[in-house]
């Protein structure tokens, strides 16, 4: 079998020459076969990095997205190119390759070796964070969610972790004597809720209102707090981290809702209740919705 690492350099070394021409799709084909004969003459293994080139620059808004999620606090254009471009095939494979030719565990280890090799000296963890934040997504719909007891039985000092403070709301609104539920959609394939940090001076229902307004354009009064959750998830630069969110049910007036430009979100919808058990949800928003479905209900 031909020397995958050694192909995936090249692809790479092709990827960044690629990024640096603003992604000129018709210099690909003619940059990979250059790279190739300069940097690793003899590599027979034409198809597979044909493959991976053609996977990322026909994947790569999407893959942009994706990199803006598990790292928001990175936008795309600001990341090192050539961590930027080891991103892009780290996740091309992992989203949109063939598992059982690249296993993800594959996907993601190869990505850090580049990181490693072509990357500075905190390339490696900023991209195992951020890949490993995907596959964690892909890997466990739930979001990894776990219970503090469950945390400490796998020996995490939950005392010694960063905690980010999140505010989440399922919000209701009555049109034409039905009741609506409004669900933004992330680039995983979940529809979920309006979600953002609680910032210096905050309280959690201060920032739930405001996060609304911005990701939604929704003017929203919050009624009641419905719950808390809390999981790990991995920074790509902070490392394991808890999330606490505090849940909060809250009414709204049927109107357009207009999705802010996110890298994490790309659609943003009402649905009649009977429409909601349909939809394909995390773990966690599917418990706090069907407990805010079942106040409304008894409280119409």
């Amino acid at each position: 079998m031909a020397n995958r690492h050694l192909s995936r350099s090249v692809v790479l070394q092709t990827l960044f020459e690629w990024d640096f021409k603003l992604g000129d799709n018709a210099m690909l084909a003619e940059s990979l076969e250059r790279v190739s004969e300069e940097f690793a003459p003899g590599l027979d293994d034409g198809p597979f990095m044909e493959y991976l080139i053609d996977l990322v620059s026909k994947k790569k808004e999407i893959i942009d997205q994706v990199i803006g999620k598990a790292a928001p606090e990175w936008p795309v254009e600001k990341i090192n190119a050539v961590d930027r471009n080891i991103l892009r095939l780290g996740l091309a494979e992992l989203l949109f390759g063939d598992y059982e030719q690249v296993p993800p565990k594959v996907a993601l280890n190869e990505a850090i070796e580049l990181g490693k090799t072509f990357g500075g000296e905190n390339s490696s963890r900023f991209i195992n964070g951020v890949l490993g934040a995907v596959y964690k997504e892909i890997g466990e719909p739930g979001k990894e969610q776990k219970s503090k007891r469950q945390m400490r039985e796998e020996d995490i000092d939950l005392t010694k972790l960063p905690v980010d403070q999140k505010a989440a709301a399922v919000v209701y609104a009555y049109h034409n004597n039905e009741i609506y539920l409004a669900f933004v959609h992330d680039i995983f394939g979940y529809w979920t809720l309006s979600k953002g940090g609680v910032e210096e001076g905050e309280t959690p229902e201060m920032a739930v209102v405001r996060e609304l307004k911005e990701e939604t354009n929704l003017d929203i009064v919050v009624k009641e707090k419905m719950g808390e959750n809390e999981y790990i998830a991995t920074h790509p630069e902070r490392g394991k981290i808890r999330k606490h969110v505090t849940y909060f049910l809250a009414e709204s007036k049927y109107t357009e809702i207009t999705l802010e430009s996110s890298g994490g979100l790309d659609n943003a919808k009402w649905f009649p209740l009977a429409e909601v058990a349909d939809l394909k949800m995390y773990d966690d928003i599917t418990k706090f919705t069907a407990k805010a479905i079942g106040t409304i209900t008894n409280n119409k």
